[in-house]
């Protein structure tokens, strides 16, 4: 069976990573037009950058959680038949285990050089203007999709969607585009796992509520049973 599984910022928050939206969360009452926009950047990188390199920072203090981990079991189980798309930019999927996973909106954990279009490996901050790896240049900007900008491999996305047997949805508002229109473009059966409904909850043939530590993995029983 193909299977392609979205995850959103739910799957993460239950690893203790907030989101834009989170009351009491990182950076709260910043609004994302002044962080995540190309114009932002070139208003004030500093603010910018300060605000992705403590998100970079907190990802060391977070673990994968048993969602992440049922989502490797069903890796191993299919093979090249399962994609993981994801709308978030931490590697808890990676850390996890998952190997087959794209990251529409990008990598915290990467650098991009706007001067020789390098991307690079990163874990430290950017905010004090470090030079590029290759051509030197102070240069490197968050490797993230900002509000604006073109998703990363939407061929991609569009090909497995098109060809896949499921499409699951977890811990997704429903709200961003282009990933909210997934459900749309797959040609299979859908399912939704979120905490709650989603704004798009009605489009897809099934959804189920609750956290997704506890849907996860008990639907990964149930498919692979």
């Amino acid at each position: 069976m193909k299977v392609v599984v979205l995850t959103g910022a739910g799957i993460s928050a239950e690893s203790g990573l907030t989101t834009f939206r989170d009351s009491g969360g990182l950076w709260e009452g910043v609004d994302p037009m002044q962080v995540a926009t190309p114009e932002a950047y070139a208003a004030d990188p500093g603010l910018v950058q300060r605000f992705y390199d403590d998100r970079r920072a907190a990802l060391s203090r977070v673990q994968p959680n048993a969602a992440h981990h049922a989502l490797v079991r069903l890796e191993h189980a299919l093979g090249d038949d399962l994609l993981v798309v994801t709308q978030n930019v931490d590697d808890l999927h990676e850390r996890a285990g998952s190997q087959r996973v794209h990251h529409i909106h990008g990598r915290l954990r990467s650098a991009w050089c706007t001067t020789c279009d390098a991307r690079h490996e990163w874990d430290g901050p950017l905010a004090d203007g470090p030079p590029c790896p290759r051509c030197g240049s102070a240069t490197l900007r968050p490797d993230i999709v900002w509000f604006g900008e073109i998703p990363y491999g939407m061929d991609r996305v569009e090909q497995a969607l098109w060809e896949c047997e499921l499409f699951v949805s977890v811990g997704t508002s429903g709200l961003v585009y282009p990933a909210a229109a997934f459900v749309h473009w797959a040609r299979g059966a859908t399912l939704e796992l979120n905490l709650e409904p989603s704004a798009g909850a009605t489009d897809f043939a099934e959804s189920r509520q609750g956290p997704a530590t506890r849907l996860v993995p008990a639907w990964v029983e149930e498919l692979l049973a």
